[in-house]
């Protein structure tokens, strides 16, 4: 009798043990190993378990979300192998970036290397001197299960101490992360190597510099520097919403940009950047323009843009609120905290202005089509892209500036663009935790210029009017010039490189002299009225007079070919902007209220 009380017993304590097993939640852990750096190559190690199904299904993303391109990343994955109860099973691809493991409900540890050898804020790369990666070019996940936990091992080449991440650490465990979800860790970049870390504290809150590359940077100035933009970054929202912020940068010999993340960013510099004030307070916008993404896109973002779909684009009119209001605020926060002058505020001013007013696809594009179609034409522009396409950082910078300037007219210099976003942060992240549609973006305006603004959407948003930037400027005592409007000089209208040792063009700008005297991209020119060209004719054209007709000898595909073209007068505008001599007292409250961040 006690023998079959006890078989009963263990037969009870074994199925809760398979009970237990069943129910356990799935989990899932890399490893990170790199034991051939020279070779370019990160090595992963996937361990998955408690998934059930005879099959596991493992994607890897095809973008980088801030990057709004499809890069195609698994073209980068090779010798891909899954073992299932310690033994090897089947996997195939079944499209482009997933992978099928005959897992047969068991255990799963998945391995496969990563050729990574682009260094950019969006890609991958390693060498012998580091190793630098964005989650979504290395570390699949198990589709359908986005929202589970992971961690994280990094196993640096052997001589690198160093890891530099925003994901936190696992207690106890050296290089050993924990990330509470795919998005998170697809959204925390990581440094390997021996990189030299610049450390400062903003509003509380530890930030570290992790410098890659040698460059010629004062570290107490720069990190003196860094603090007060950040610190202005974050009287906008009046809250930071991290515990850790990291500031990867690569010092290389040529390049630059930035890629905002949760609590990160990646930054490229010119090694000798630093060198100079015009320079150094290039790399000083940069970081203002990054880390104010910590707030907008980040949490403060369009409907469509998160949680993601990794698999195809993820399609948005309001990327030139995204990254233009960005841009228009990196100038304004940088303004703020000192480090560029009031001279070089206004510079910046016409600067923008006159660029996107002399860009021809500016009547062709609108703010809202050009943030739409980033997928197709941002990132992959064309000799034709300057006549069709219109950088929604440019002409979202301008509008920002436009709207901020609405605002302060309409409350009489007592609130501003600042106002709006911070109203719009705390209703839309952290009340209702979601992204805003167009619609809803628009009515935060609206509460505070207290009217309608369906007309100014609707000509600048989107449509292709020029907006009356004089008439705005004034609320702030600012007064916008063309210093172009009374020259009477011609212009050819196309671009000319000699970087082959031949003048070949390179665009043709629409409705010029070129493009109307069908002169085409590639052409070379062989020689002008005459006389044989080696260098850029644009240099010669300021010596003739508007209506003059200069006869190019060309090849165009090994033919040559005589054109005629009449040069017609340049339309280019620059403007400058400058304060008005004698601001009234609603002028200077309002310029006041506008360059500080009280």
């Amino acid at each position: 009798m006690q023998k079959i009380i006890h078989s009963w017993a263990f037969a009870i304590l074994m199925l809760l043990v398979v009970s237990s097993s069943a129910m356990a939640a799935p989990a899932i852990t890399y490893r990170l190993s790199m034991p051939e750096p020279h070779t370019h190559y990160f090595e992963v190690e996937m361990r998955l378990a408690g998934f059930k199904g005879k099959n596991l299904d493992l994607t890897m993303p095809v973008w980088a979300p801030g990057s709004y391109l499809i890069r195609e990343f698994p073209k980068n994955v090779e010798a891909f192998e899954a073992q299932a109860g310690g033994k090897k099973v089947t996997s195939s691809k079944i499209d482009k970036n997933t992978w099928r493991v005959a897992s047969g409900g068991k255990d799963v540890t998945v391995t496969y290397k990563v050729y990574a050898y682009e260094l950019t804020v969006r890609t991958s790369f390693i060498d012998a001197s580091h190793g630098y990666l964005n989650g979504t070019s290395v570390f699949m996940y198990p589709e359908g299960h986005k929202e589970l936990p992971s961690t994280l091992t990094v196993v640096p080449f052997k001589g690198w101490s160093r890891v530099s991440t925003g994901l936190p650490l696992v207690a106890g465990q050296p290089f050993t992360y924990r990330a509470e979800n795919y998005d998170v860790l697809a959204d925390s970049p990581i440094e390997i190597g021996n990189q030299e870390i610049l450390t400062f504290e903003s509003n509380g809150v530890k930030h570290d510099v992790a410098m890659y590359g040698d460059a010629n940077y004062d570290p107490k100035r720069l990190t003196a520097d860094m603090k007060r933009v950040t610190e202005e970054a974050a009287k906008v929202f009046g809250e930071l919403p991290v515990k850790y912020y990291l500031f990867i940068v690569h010092n290389l010999a040529a390049g630059g940009g930035g890629l905002e993340h949760l609590n990160s960013t990646t930054l490229g510099a010119t090694r000798t950047a630093y060198g100079t004030e015009r320079g150094y307070t290039g790399f000083l916008n940069l970081v203002a323009h990054e880390y104010f993404h910590l707030w907008n896109v980040k949490r403060l973002r369009p409907k469509n843009l998160g949680p993601f779909d990794y698999n195809q684009e993820n399609y948005s009119n309001m990327l030139w609120v995204s990254e233009g209001f960005t841009s228009y605020y990196a100038d304004l926060i940088t303004r703020r905290a000192g480090i560029v002058s009031e001279r070089e505020h206004l510079d910046k001013i016409a600067s923008g202005i006159t660029s996107v007013e002399n860009t021809p696809g500016n009547k062709v594009v609108s703010a809202a089509e050009s943030s739409f179609n980033t997928w197709i034409k941002q990132y992959r522009p064309d000799e034709n892209s300057y006549n069709t396409h219109l950088s929604y950082y440019s002409k979202g910078a301008v509008l920002g500036m436009l709207l901020d300037l609405e605002i302060l007219k309409a409350t009489n210099g007592t609130k501003t663009l600042d106002d709006a976003m911070k109203a719009l942060y705390d209703q839309y992240y952290k009340k209702l935790d979601r992204g805003y549609t167009d619609q809803e973006f628009q009515k935060g305006i609206e509460k505070f210029t207290g009217r309608s603004m369906d007309d100014f959407f609707r000509k600048y948003v989107y449509g292709y009017e020029t907006p009356d930037y004089n008439a705005y400027l004034a609320t702030v005592g600012i007064t916008l010039t063309d210093v172009n409007k009374n020259q009477n000089v011609p212009l050819l209208g196309a671009a000319i490189s000699t970087t082959t040792g031949k003048p070949v063009v390179t665009i043709v700008t629409r409705n010029g002299s070129a493009w109307q005297a069908g002169l085409n991209v590639n052409d070379e020119i062989i020689a002008m009225n005459g006389y044989r060209v080696s260098d850029d004719i644009n240099k010669s054209i300021p010596a003739y007079e508007v209506g003059d007709v200069v006869e190019l000898v060309i090849s165009r595909g090994g033919q040559v070919m005589v054109i005629p073209v009449k040069l017609l007068k340049d339309q280019t505008l620059k403007y400058r902007a400058e304060k008005v001599a004698s601001p009234t007292e609603a002028q200077k409250k309002a310029y006041e209220k506008w360059i500080s961040s009280k």
